[in-house]
């Protein structure tokens, strides 16, 4: 190892920032893609440690070499994996080191780094990645150090400023544009295409709201009987999920499906079937399920991740007082952070 260790830790991959939602989608990667990832990251020659992030906005890769060089060699293994040019990749590409990379990580726990400035569901994503890296023991001293010490920065961000006022999550954003353009959500019908934390989150968020008709359809029935119960809604068949579309009023997809699994045919029938009565359609998948065509037929209301985004962050001048305190306190502990890993790493040296 050389003589400072830390000048190799690194974080690189893409995010909302610089890589637009078409292009987001060709970095997606499902649990099993992720976990595929890091262990051929863990075994590239030079890596002593590495985590695989994966979310709706961004696909990042930490770690910590035995030289910065080696990080360029990471670069390009990642694209082999997901089969994307370099020069492509270039294009809407970040990479970070040293104490930027930490600091990164603690904007990226918190939410200041998220589409949805502040949003919620980013932290258990971000200890999941994390839980996933040890189990399979990619990560070291250094990791492990670096993310605890984030999810304890991030509880003390929102806990001493107003960064989450409004509960801010894609939940209860996807809710209130809902009751926004149907009014009374007690007598609309909801439909969730797939049976993850996304869809849950939002049907919660809608049932607080008033809404009690929620049905559930998922590749795994049981998995879609599950969520419907927790409800108290119906599961369906996801075979038949097209044939019912007519039946309902909200539709949010969030399946791991790589690619559309709502087309503009299928919507259009469905339309003329409930007498062109309005469709609000949220895709909340990366990559999306709904196909943008869709979007160009009437009395269609289609809102993807980006959208509920604009729409999150229209309060943000309300916001940048708070987000600045967060700042202070992420900058502070990330300092401190660095120099207690500068002082363990030189004595290990």
């Amino acid at each position: 190892m050389n003589a400072d260790p830390l000048q190799s830790l690194f974080v690189f991959g893409c995010s909302h920032h610089r890589t637009p939602l078409n292009e987001r989608e060709r970095y997606a990667l499902d649990t099993n893609q992720s976990e595929g990832m890091l262990q051929t990251l863990s075994k590239a020659p030079g890596v002593i440690e590495c985590l695989v992030l994966g979310t709706c906005n961004r696909t990042e890769i930490y770690g910590l070499a035995k030289s910065p060089d080696i990080v360029d060699e990471l670069e390009q293994s990642f694209c082999r994996e997901l089969g994307i040019h370099p020069e492509s990749y270039q294009k809407h590409a970040f990479r970070y080191n040293n104490l930027d990379a930490l600091q990164h990580a603690f904007d990226v726990s918190t939410g200041l780094d998220s589409q949805m400035i502040g949003e919620t569901e980013i932290l258990g994503q971000v200890k999941e990645a994390y839980a996933r890296a040890k189990a399979a023991q990619c990560t070291g001293t250094v990791l492990n150090r670096l993310f605890e010490k984030s999810f304890q920065a991030a509880k003390a961000a929102r806990s001493q400023t107003g960064i989450n006022r409004g509960h801010i999550s894609i939940g209860n954003v996807a809710a209130d544009l809902s009751n926004r353009i149907f009014g009374r959500l007690q007598k609309s019908r909801i439909l969730i295409l797939g049976s993850g934390e996304v869809g849950a989150s939002t049907a919660q968020a809608l049932k607080n709201r008033g809404m009690a008709d929620i049905s559930v359809s998922s590749r795994k029935f049981e998995n879609a009987h599950k969520l419907a119960r927790s409800f108290g809604g119906a599961a369906i068949d996801f075979q038949d999920f097209g044939k019912q579309l007519k039946n309902f009023d909200i539709i949010i997809c969030c399946t791991t499906a790589h690619h559309h699994i709502l087309d503009r045919t299928t919507v259009r029938q469905a339309l003329l079937e409930r007498s062109e009565k309005p469709f609000f359609l949220l895709d909340l998948a990366m990559p999306r399920n709904i196909d943008p065509a869709v979007n160009e037929l009437e009395s269609i209301y289609l809102y993807n991740l980006d959208d509920l985004s604009t729409i999150a962050n229209n309060n943000l001048d309300q916001r940048k007082q708070e987000i600045a305190k967060a700042r202070k306190i992420l900058r502070a502990q990330a300092w401190t952070l660095w120099l207690q890993l500068r002082r363990r790493t030189a004595i290990v040296a």
